[in-house]
């Protein structure tokens, strides 16, 4: 028989996660029914190359109380292959001893009933405050708002990592104008394992100095290499500067 969380206090803020998938993640924090309902509550998230990210604005839904776990199935449908659902064996447990607790504020390790039934992903997203969530504008992937913005268009890390550092992104093959440091990319990181596309190499990364010195720098880079593009972007701690891989050499005829 499989292990029973004991019912959380009435004065403690409780949470148990119901599934999960690319997009949502849903928990409840009451299985007393109201007008045969179940509240459940909807957490969007977003998939990054550095983990998830739990969104800001929940949605409240009501749901049978009679077919929680077929709206769990439905809804975390298996095809998709981020879904999880927890144990329905526990639910049907908790339900039956009315368990029941406050919503809590946010999401965490404190607060979630079954942590082992999540994703270690999910598990790391608890970690972290939540972050305003929006549509790629490309590929309408749900991203972190403000993380990767290009010509007043909030991307994804995959769609602005192949449009700004791909072949028709801003390369450069001399060192920067002062007054062209305005203009440069900024990214809130650059993934490592997003460049290997666009074939690219992250040659210097700066971070914590003075913007003056971190320009003379770069531009040093630049001028030691002039047989290369280059690209600085401006990042959360400091800055990046990218270059494009030679083209390898035509075969033999």
């Amino acid at each position: 028989m499989p292990n029973v969380v004991d019912p959380a206090p009435k004065s403690e803020a409780r949470a148990y996660v119901l599934g999960g998938n690319a997009s949502t993640l849903a928990f409840t924090s009451s299985l007393v029914p109201e007008n045969r309902q179940v509240t459940a509550w909807l957490v969007p998230l977003a998939w990054t190359p550095i983990g998830a990210v739990l969104g800001e604005n929940w949605q409240r839904v009501g749901v049978a109380a009679d077919n929680l776990a077929g709206w769990t199935d439905q809804t975390f449908d298996p095809s998709d292959e981020r879904s999880f659902v927890s144990s329905l064996r526990e639910l049907e447990l908790l339900a039956r001893i009315g368990w029941s607790a406050p919503v809590p504020e946010a999401l965490g390790d404190d607060t979630v009933v079954n942590p082992e039934d999540l994703p270690e992903d999910i598990l790391d997203a608890f970690t972290h405050a939540p972050e305003s969530l929006v549509q790629c504008a490309i590929c309408r992937r749900s991203c972190v708002r403000d993380h990767f913005v290009w010509n007043e268009r909030r991307l994804c890390a995959w769609d602005y990592h192949a449009t700004v550092f791909g072949k028709r992104g801003p390369w450069r093959e001399a060192p920067y104008e002062e007054r062209l440091w305005e203009t440069i990319p900024a990214a809130a990181y650059v993934a490592g394992p997003l460049l290997e596309d666009v074939a690219v190499d992250a040659v210097v990364a700066i971070d914590g100095l003075e913007d003056e010195l971190a320009h003379r720098l770069l531009n040093e880079a630049i001028a030691a290499d002039p047989a290369h593009p280059h690209l600085a972007v401006r990042t959360s701690g400091g800055y990046t500067l990218l270059r494009e891989r030679s083209a390898p050499p035509a075969p033999p005829e």
